[in-house]
């Protein structure tokens, strides 16, 4: 073989990792040049983590094929504190931090600063203050973590990173979670790294960040390394090459074609205020009216804070808030909802935005986690059809396309794209009428979201009301037929899809509407 270039911090030959029925990663090559911005794109399940978690230890040597090679010499890490210790710092898209400890305490665990072997809290809070400064963390260093926000917490894992004197940064889908002012503060810091000579792989979704930020982007499709593309070349890099590169064909469209069959009213909302649990005096949705039909998929925007995943959560069981007022009419009738096993018994199924947090259980199979929303689905006199219960999880998982080996496998253990599916599978098990959809496509690429609009098209075409909540207007305005917006707890407009544009949905997410 021959050796790497001097300016190669990183090269990756060879590299093969295998699961039990699956190759995950097969023969990639992977270079990286000394203080560039590389990013590595692919669609959910590409082998993008995975091939990140050999080069940080956390899949040790020994349980891979291939070389790593680091300023040029073979390296064979055991273990992340191996890797550590050779300046490489892995930050995964699931922030590791413990939120019941101090940001100070977070930067330094297992790292910590003592004397005598004794935790040296003015050397610790000293330190922390000077690393968090670098990376433009104005905090207290004794502030909880669990009192600052996902934003600031990722500046704390970078903070972390930082404090073992990295050279080599890899960070996982980083603004995954992140509002936009948040994402762009994260982006400005990643240049002022590059420029003290620390060299960053990044892991996004996001095309657009891509082409602002990366030098580089090697694509990597079904565990394979496709190509590696100058993003400086003289005609460009553009989304539409990195999308073909990725699903290994052209994605002409974003959106699929579809014309909604609107029927008649499924859910209606009128005066809908909801309280913020631990400040009864706070309004956090405040008198919102809203109407979903069958058939119809309908938009929910707004920015940060307006109140969207409220809104939805109270309606859901009132499952978030207090000192909920208002009527609910399902079909023309009210109902009420005491909880979320009324919300499930009158036809309203909810996904939330944090699938893993409260969307699935990681840690149980395929087939469990489907049939867990709709028990009386699958059982008899009280008992529990096992047969039922394969056929129809595998039904589901056809048609909604889930790529697993089998419906037992465990659910933590599949892409983001395809754990989206299964919550979607879950809910759509137990038959609902009115389907609330909150950022659907949140972290997962773009062959997958199409899949998910496809999804969310035919749940329309069975006659379902769909309401999604996103942050990202063109998708809005790509699979709507109507699109509320909501500022500081109000609907503020109710548009529809022909009436609507980027520009006029922001300016109604910005408007405060008059009593």
């Amino acid at each position: 073989m021959t050796p790497a270039t001097h300016d190669t911090i990183l090269e990756m030959r060879g590299i093969t990792k295998r699961f039990p029925g699956v190759v995950a990663l097969d023969d990639v090559n992977f270079a990286v040049e000394r203080g560039e911005i590389h990013a590595i794109c692919g669609e959910n399940g590409a082998g993008k983590s995975t091939l990140m978690k050999v080069l940080s230890g956390v899949h040790p040597h020994g349980t891979y094929e291939g070389q790593i090679l680091l300023d040029g010499e073979e390296v064979t890490f055991s273990d992340i504190k191996a890797s550590e210790a050779a300046g490489i710092a892995i930050i995964h898209q699931e922030l590791t931090l413990s939120p019941f400890l101090s940001i100070a305490e977070n930067i330094f665990l297992g790292n910590e600063r003592s004397t005598h072997g004794v935790i040296d809290w003015h050397k610790t809070n000293t330190a922390a203050r000077e690393i968090m400064a670098r990376v433009g963390l104005t905090d207290k260093p004794s502030t909880r973590v669990q009192d600052i926000g996902v934003g600031k917490q990722q500046l704390v894992e970078i903070a972390k990173a930082l404090s073992k004197d990295v050279r080599l940064l890899i960070l996982d889908e980083p603004t995954a979670a992140l509002n936009d002012d948040d994402s762009a503060h994260l982006l400005a810091l990643m240049r002022q790294l590059q420029e003290r000579g620390i060299t960053c792989i990044i892991i996004s979704h996001k095309l657009g960040e891509i082409r602002e930020i990366a030098d580089s982007t090697t694509v990597i499709r079904d565990g394979r390394t496709i190509a590696t593309l100058d993003m400086h070349r003289e005609d460009g890099v553009s989304e539409s090459e990195i999308i073909r590169l990725m699903v290994g064909r052209a994605l002409d469209q974003r959106f699929p074609d579809h014309i909604s069959t609107v029927g008649g009213e499924a859910l209606r909302l009128e005066g809908w205020t909801v309280h913020h649990p631990a400040d009864p005096e706070r309004i956090v949705v405040d008198d919102a009216n809203l109407v979903l039909n069958h058939g119809e998929i309908v938009g929910l925007a707004g920015l940060m804070g307006a109140g969207r995943t409220e809104l939805a959560m109270s309606l859901f069981g009132r499952s978030w808030g207090s000192d909920i007022s208002g009527k609910v009419f399902k079909d023309g009738r009210q109902i009420e909802i005491g909880d979320v096993t009324s919300a499930i018994a009158h036809g309203i199924a909810y996904v939330s935005e944090d699938r893993k947090r409260y969307g699935l259980n990681l840690i149980d199979s395929i087939k469990r986690n489907v049939s867990s929303a709709s028990p009386r689905r699958f059982s008899r006199r009280g008992v529990l059809d096992l047969h039922e219960e394969r056929a129809i999880v595998s039904d589901l998982c056809g048609q909604m396309a889930v790529k697993a080996p089998t419906i037992e496998s465990v659910v933590g253990g599949l892409s983001g794209g395809n754990q989206q599916k299964v919550v979607l599978a879950k809910w759509v098990a137990a038959e609902p009428d009115v389907l609330i959809l909150d950022e659907p496509t949140r972290g997962i690429d773009v062959g997958a979201k199409y899949e998910i609009y496809q999804i969310i098209n035919e749940l329309a075409d069975a006659g379902k009301a769909v309401l999604v909540i996103s942050s990202e207007l063109p998708e809005l305005l790509g699979i709507c037929d109507r699109i509320y917006t909501l500022s500081a707890g109000r609907i503020t407009a109710d548009l529809p899809r022909r009436d609507a544009d980027q520009e006029i949905l922001m300016r109604h997410m910005t408007q405060i509407k008059e009593n």
